[in-house]
């Protein structure tokens, strides 16, 4: 009984061994893992898509680092924020850009002129983050070890190499759907049947033949733009890494990319199309499941309109004083005459378009959890993708007023799409304006499309937070998880186009055709030289 009891003991303590062996065998866990976030672009809708993110996985219980251009308006406790502001002087210029373009009709040409022009800062001034001295000690203090870095894309692809210089896994996280610059280094490809950001065409729904000409435009346009921004990148890769021996080539560093996170879902939004391994969808990632409670003046200005309310916002880069005085003064009259409560995100709340009873200005508002309110009946919007997206996830109707970048095109999409309307804002007329709003809000088909989408857009597998935290600890697991990376990255212009076999198929052809040519003259030849003797045999016998 005793030695049986001892083979036991010994049966399970080798089992054990064998257990534990394995386990240590298996990856790493990616707990508590060190992350560093750098997000440069100074857009405060860019900003919260990534820290949205950083917030999620902070929450999860990793030890977060980001450095910002500006500071977060989303944030968590336990997050060490390093922010390196823009200049007052660029800061004046930016806005001087922003004016300009709110007086131009909207379109995705005067939207790449802004590129070249006026908000070249917007991709020079990045550069700077990453040459202060708060930045760079990150990486110089040899203390500091990170599992991951993630990089917050906008016109900066040179930062990818921010995985190298703190040697680990790089992620992207983009405030868009899959686009042309992501889609490069992640080797996601480019198809025709895909429309660029500005083409509205409704979920599910195939261009037409207009539609397929100005995507072809459209991509050719981007091409062109993409070209002149690697001649920038280079310049500014070589500015900062140039003469450190430990640094990849430019070329090697966009091929590390472990993923991208896109502020996208493709199943309810569109455009449908596939999508590589490393391109992740989290559209609404910023949208809570549970929103938070009001502050207080805007609960009570919200619970007691009888009539229900509209949300006025432009978003975080357009302000007021962007706006033309008599478009301003439109958009007052129009929203004092209505029977709504209006809150009304504007910057400077001393000096106000004017004051009426049912208007309640505000200089940041917390969007998400408004929208969330059930009171709120429109959302009048400049079609930025989160304000949209957020309106969507709750259901809530909208006046779009586009003015730059991909406004026109989701303006064109929620009405293609039957989710409300849009104007232009430039332009603007009172009666216009007001007829918009009381159509909206009166007619049941806006909110009745969107109650649809709404259930789409929330029936995933995995919520947007979920996914961050698998994805991200999964590319922490695995270091980089290269066994998921798509070939194409790898393959260069001419391969990943088949341009070489192209050619040889050309060249085989014509090769055959010059064989083929001189066997048929041989053969013409024999043929003419026996009917020529046959000919010249009859004509001796007639003789």
């Amino acid at each position: 009984m005793a030695q049986d009891r001892s083979t036991w003991i010994g049966c399970s303590l080798g089992g054990l061994l064998v257990a534990l062996l394995a386990l240590q065998s298996m990856p790493q866990g990616s707990e508590g893992a060190n992350i560093l976030g750098v997000f440069t672009s100074h857009s405060p809708s860019h900003l919260i898509i990534h820290m949205s993110i950083m917030k999620t996985l902070a929450e999860k219980g990793h030890n977060v680092t980001v450095v910002s251009s500006m500071p977060p308006k989303v944030t968590h406790k336990s997050i060490k924020h390093i922010v390196v502001p823009m200049s007052a002087e660029d800061e004046k210029i930016l806005n001087d850009g922003m004016s300009g373009m709110v007086k131009e009709k909207p379109s995705i040409w005067n939207t790449m002129k802004s590129i070249f022009s006026s908000l070249a800062l917007l991709i020079d001034k990045q550069v700077d983050v990453l040459e202060d001295p708060r930045f760079q000690e990150l990486y110089l203090n040899k203390g500091n070890k990170f599992d991951v870095v993630f990089v917050g894309f906008f016109f900066n692809t040179y930062q990818v190499a921010l995985g190298a210089r703190f040697n680990c896994p790089v992620i992207i996280s983009w405030s868009g759907p899959p686009m042309m610059m992501v889609n490069e280094v992640l080797g996601n490809p480019e198809l025709s049947s895909v429309p660029q950001m500005q083409i509205a065409v409704a979920a599910g729904q195939p261009m037409n033949f207009k539609q397929r000409v100005q995507n072809f435009a459209s991509t050719l346009g981007f091409n062109a733009l993409n070209f002149f921004l690697t001649h920038k990148y280079n310049g500014f890769y070589n500015r900062l890494w140039g003469n450190d021996k430990s640094m990849p080539t430019f070329e090697v560093a966009k091929r590390n990319v472990s993923l991208a996170f896109c502020n996208s879902h493709a199943i309810s939004e569109g455009p449908i199309r596939p999508n590589v391994p490393g391109v992740v969808e989290i559209g609404g990632i910023q949208i809570k499941n549970k929103p938070d409670p009001l502050p207080e003046d805007i609960k009570e200005f919200l619970d007691k309109g009888k009539h229900g309310a509209i949300l006025f916002s432009l978003g975080s880069n357009l302000k007021g004083e962007h706006i033309q005085p008599q478009v301003i003064e439109t958009i007052f009259k129009g929203l004092s005459s209505v029977k709504q409560q209006v809150i009304w995100k504007w910057e400077d709340t001393k000096n106000t378009p004017g004051k009426s009873p049912n208007i309640l200005y505000k200089k940041w508002l917390p969007q998400d959890d408004i929208l969330a309110h059930p009171k709120i009946k429109l959302f009048i919007t400049h079609a930025g993708k989160g304000g949209v997206a957020e309106a969507q996830y709750h259901g809530v109707p909208m006046l779009a007023l586009p003015v730059f970048a991909d406004q026109p095109g989701n303006a064109d999409k929620l009405a293609e799409s039957g989710y409300g309307l849009q104007l232009p804002l430039a332009s603007l007329e009172l009666d216009e304006f007001k007829a918009a709003i009381k159509e909206v809000i009166e007619n049941p088909k806006f909110a009745e499309k969107l109650k649809v989408f709404s259930q789409l857009y929330r029936d995933r597998p995995l919520t947007a937070q979920e996914s961050v935290v698998y994805w991200t600890e999964y590319v922490i697991r695995y270091h980089g998880a290269a066994h998921m990376q798509s070939p194409l990255v790898h393959m260069g212009f001419v391969a990943s186009h088949n341009l070489d076999i192209y050619v040889i198929a050309v060249l085989v052809l014509y090769i055959l055709f010059l064989i083929n040519k001189i066997v048929w003259k041989f053969v013409w030849r024999k043929l003419c030289g026996k009917s020529n003797k046959a000919a010249q045999k009859k004509k001796v016998k007639k003789q």
